[in-house]
């Protein structure tokens, strides 16, 4: 049985063949209607989410399976103090397939040792989102045909942004990708992605705090919102929440096909006019990432070689 903790969890290899399926569902979605009938998806959502919980549902939903779970720790009996692994063997009995996001690093990877369901990761702390970071590798593929040979600017919270995290452990697996890390000082990578990830694998980086200054560079402009939640101090917060705000000037200066993706929700740090610049790739980018968990859905199920 396989789970998806991290990104990596899947070899370059695998993580092609699934972004194959997901743009074979993509085209012709109604295929895959009945795939997954008398299949259950259990979402075990511990934190808040619109995006990821919601996609994973529909994702399950488009697949003809049905999806039972709970929305935020306080509807579960962890408000009782049921511990992550005990839930975990009792969600077992009642799914096929199970979803977690949980507010701790390393959460689902304890689920996973005790689950007797495939753990799929929707996000742990400040640590991983993997399938947003198969969503974002999608849209990126899909948009400029290929994963090899561009320059990506990473935007914002680049400390506790666990997408940022993600995006960069799987994408130093392709071909001449340059990063421009872009963020005041207080929110830089941590050193064990730029020490152990950058540093360590020879790949070129840059890091600027002005986005003006390096935008006309880029290929794929990567925004991140100031998350609120992962700050110790509200002073903080709003010191440093409207660092960075992409708008038409700053667009102005940026190739015609250099495209911006948001793994959302958005505060203001992408101005509403940008939304119809087709270059502006994030709504985009939420249509692909159900594609994404539909694929992933039936890979860990083991039914993407019936379809």
């Amino acid at each position: 049985m396989k789970h998806l903790l991290s990104p990596l969890d899947l070899s370059v290899d695998e993580t092609e063949d699934l972004l194959n399926l997901a743009s074979r569902i993509a085209k012709n979605p109604e295929k895959f209607s009945h795939c997954c009938d008398g299949k259950k998806l259990a979402t075990l959502f511990y934190e808040p989410s619109t995006r990821t919980r919601l996609s994973f549902e529909a994702a399950m939903i488009n697949l003809g399976g049905s999806v039972l779970g709970f929305s935020s720790a306080d509807s579960s009996s962890a408000s009782k103090g049921e511990s992550v692994s005990d839930t975990i063997r009792v969600i077992s009995c009642y799914a096929d397939i199970c979803a977690m996001r949980h507010p701790k690093e390393g959460a689902p990877m304890v689920a996973a040792e005790k689950s007797g369901i495939p753990v799929i990761n929707a996000g742990d702390g400040g640590h991983q989102h993997p399938t947003q970071t198969l969503t974002d590798l999608m849209t990126i593929r899909e948009l400029r045909g290929s994963l090899d040979n561009f320059t990506i600017g990473l935007c914002g919270d680049l400390k506790f942004g666990r997408t940022v995290h993600s995006l960069i452990r799987s994408l130093i697996r392709y071909k001449n990708v340059k990063f421009i890390l872009i963020s005041p000082k207080e929110l830089r990578v941590p050193d064990y992605i730029r020490e152990d990830v950058l540093i360590h694998n020879n790949v070129e980086f840059e890091e600027v705090e002005r986005l003006e200054d390096v935008i006309p560079q880029l290929d794929i402009l990567y925004m991140t919102r100031v998350q609120k939640e992962r700050f110790f101090s509200e002073d903080e917060y709003l010191r440093m929440k409207d660092f960075y705000i992409l708008n038409k000037e700053k667009m102005a200066a940026a190739k015609d096909n250099m495209y911006v993706l948001h793994p959302l929700p958005r505060v203001n740090e992408i101005s509403v006019e940008i939304d119809d610049d087709p270059r502006a790739a994030y709504f985009k980018q939420v249509q692909f990432g159900v594609y994404v968990r539909m694929a992933l859905i039936l890979t860990l199920l083991g039914l993407d070689k019936t379809v």
